[in-house]
This record gives C-alpha cells, sequence and structure tokens, in this order.
C-alpha cells in the first residue's frame, strides 16, 4: 500500500487539487491507495465515488497538521506501507518513518532564500526524501540553486486527463455569446500579480486598434479581480473584455475551445512562480496554442515557436507583440494544430509511468 498526503484534493478546485487527484486515480490502477487529505465541504458524496480510501483531517490549522501527522504516524505502524507519496514537503515534516518517501516539488513553495530558516526546514525534510519530483526542468534548477540535492531530483510534468468530448448545446451557447468578436484570447486562472493579466489588458488596448472586434475572455477570481475590473474601466476597454467565475466545467472547457489564443506571460512576483502551467496542456487539447511567460516552467508546457510563444512578460511590448504575431495571417491555426497534437505526451496514462518507474 502507498500513501498520498496532500493540503488540497477534490472536490476542492485548482491545479494541485486536480495534479493530486490525477496521481492518486492512476496510481490506484496499479496499487493499493489510501489518501490523507485536508477536510473540505461537501467531500462526502466525492469521496463515495472513487476507488480508494480517503481520510480527510479537519480542526483549525495550526492544531490540524500536528493531528493529521499523528494519524498517519499510526496509520504506518499498524499497517504494511511501501511508501509515501507527499504533495508538498510541509507535508512530510512531522512524519516519522523510514519507510521510502516521494515529495512533489512545485516551485513557489520551496523558493525561500538560501540559509534563510524555511529554507533549511526544506533541506532538512528534503534530505530523508529518497526522490524528488519537480513539476518542470525550471523547478528542478530553483531547487538545485536552493542546495537541493540534483540526483535526487527527477522532473516528471503533471498529466491531464484525456478531454471528454463537449457538449454540443453548450459550444452553441457560446458561439451565440462570441458571435461577432474575433479574435478570442483567454486566460483561465486565478486573478493575481503572477498571472500578468494586467499586461495582457494594456495590450489588448493597442490590438483594439487592429482588430476591432477583438476579445479578452478571463475565467477565474482571487485577490486582483478589483484591479483587474478597475484598469479596464480605465482603458475604456468594458466591450473587449469578459469575465466568468463559478462556471461549469463544460462551459469553461467550451470557452477555451471556442478561443483562438490562451494567454498567460506568467512573471515572478515576490516568491511567486509558475512552476509549470498545467492551463497551457489543457488549451492546447483543444487545439488552441498558448503565449507563456520566460519566468518559471511554461517552457516545458509550450515549444517556442512551435505550439505557442514564450515571451518576456514583464515587458509590455513583448506581449502585445507576441500576441499580434500569433493573430497575424492566423497564425495561431498552425500552432495550434501542432500543440494539440503536443499535449498527448501529458496524459496520465504516459506520465504515470514515469512515476511507476520510482515507486516500483
Amino acid at each position: 500500500m502507498y500513501l498520498i498526503v496532500t493540503k488540497t484534493f477534490p472536490p476542492e478546485l485548482g491545479g494541485m487539487q486536480n495534479l493530486m487527484w490525477g496521481l492518486a486515480n492512476e496510481l490506484s490502477k496499479n496499487f493499493m491507495i489510501k489518501v490523507f487529505a485536508n477536510f473540505y465541504e461537501d467531500h462526502k458524496i466525492f469521496d463515495e465515488q472513487v476507488s480508494f480510501s480517503i481520510e480527510r483531517v479537519g480542526g483549525i490549522k495550526f492544531f490540524r497538521k500536528y493531528r493529521k501527522a499523528q494519524l498517519i504516524n499510526e496509520f504506518i505502524k499498524e499497517n504494511k506501507i511501501e511508501g509515501i507519496v507527499a504533495d508538498h514537503w510541509k507535508s512530510l515534516e512531522l512524519l516519522k518513518t523510514n519507510k521510502k518517501k516521494i515529495c512533489l516539488i512545485h516551485g513557489k513553495e520551496i523558493n525561500h532564500k538560501k540559509g534563510t530558516s524555511l529554507n533549511k526546514r526544506v533541506l532538512d525534510v528534503l534530505s530523508n526524501v529518497e526522490t524528488i519530483v519537480a513539476n518542470s526542468k525550471y523547478t528542478k534548477d530553483l531547487a538545485v540553486s536552493l542546495g537541493v540535492p540534483q540526483d535526487k531530483i527527477v522532473v516528471i510534468n503533471p498529466g491531464v486527463d484525456q478531454v471528454q468530448e463537449l457538449n454540443q448545446k453548450t459550444l452553441n451557447k457560446v458561439e451565440n455569446l462570441l458571435k461577432y468578436k474575433s479574435p478570442r484570447l483567454i486566460t483561465v486562472s486565478r486573478f493575481d500579480k503572477r498571472k500578468n493579466h494586467e499586461k495582457i489588458i494594456m495590450a489588448l488596448r493597442n490590438l483594439k486598434q487592429i482588430y476591432p472586434e477583438i476579445v479578452y475572455i478571463c475565467i477565474g477570481y482571487g485577490d486582483e479581480e478589483k484591479n483587474i475590473k478597475k484598469l479596464v474601466a480605465e482603458l475604456s476597454l468594458q466591450s473587449q473584455v469578459m469575465f466568468f467565475k463559478d462556471i461549469s466545467n463544460d462551459l469553461k472547457n467550451s470557452l477555451v475551445a471556442k478561443s483562438n489564443v490562451f494567454v498567460m506571460p506568467s512573471i515572478i512576483h515576490k516568491k511567486s512562480v509558475e512552476g509549470f502551467g498545467i492551463a497551457y496542456v489543457e488549451a492546447a487539447q483543444y487545439g488552441v496554442p498558448s503565449l507563456g511567460g520566460k519566468d518559471g516552467g511554461a517552457s516545458d508546457a509550450i515549444e517556442h515557436q512551435k505550439t505557442g510563444l514564450i515571451c518576456d512578460g514583464t515587458e509590455l511590448n513583448e506581449v502585445y507583440s507576441s500576441i499580434n504575431s500569433m493573430i497575424e495571417n492566423n497564425k495561431y491555426l498552425e500552432l495550434g494544430k501542432a500543440a494539440k497534437e503536443n499535449s498527448s505526451k501529458f496524459q496520465w496514462n504516459k506520465i504515470i509511468e514515469e512515476y511507476k518507474k520510482i515507486l516500483t
């Protein structure tokens, strides 16, 4: 039996939640799996429908981590465990076991200056881990620069599920909604500084002069939502920007499928960095190419000049010219075709083989 220890898990929404779900689901096809996850409201219906055991741990955040560690330590003593797969170094910090440990790293959570107390805690935990799985080459290089032994790290990109056929009614609804709007840009992400909505909106003001019917679709929520909407109003772009949140997966995917370019030229903001960017691959599955930022792991998900473009997200001119070059002469069609073909290598049935090599 393998334990999967994670802070985030469905039905909670998000990239990390999807990653840990995909990993648990695929591993359960080959191994006995038990998941220890944090409590989330309305989890019971979800938990009853899966083929493996999920134990949820609730309570006040500070006490929860100790209670969770205690439960896991007791479970390990009483059961035959082959190993532990953790979503985060903090998920392993309080576990007392000599069993094989695998820790995933993503970027932001290890990005603490060398020599600081947090950096020392990260290194202390990772020194007792057999294998460290970095989500991109960028994250691996970051970890090495912060003192993590290179020979412990393997790069395994996050996986995606094979796309389901979209509901034709929803596709028709989206087409009616966007009827005369073209070209179509889209971002699916949290509204935070790192995702760089601001530069896209500023570029949109100039792009509007060339493409009067251009539209930018923003799906998500977050701390920067008010600031982004304020910027849209200041630049008089209300007719060009559409906001969506709390929508169904089917509507979200239909909006992506009916768009021309996925735009997320991420930047480094404080310690926050885009370790990989699964959203680029999800867009690629629908034949939509992406614009990503050079800061972070986007280049693992986007092949520059083939499945999309990589630019300097801090430079407005680069963001503008990159979007324009993808739109000009319908270049996005060629890039989108290559992106769709390339996306198959990220499907879970292929990615899981890399995890099986580590576990067996």
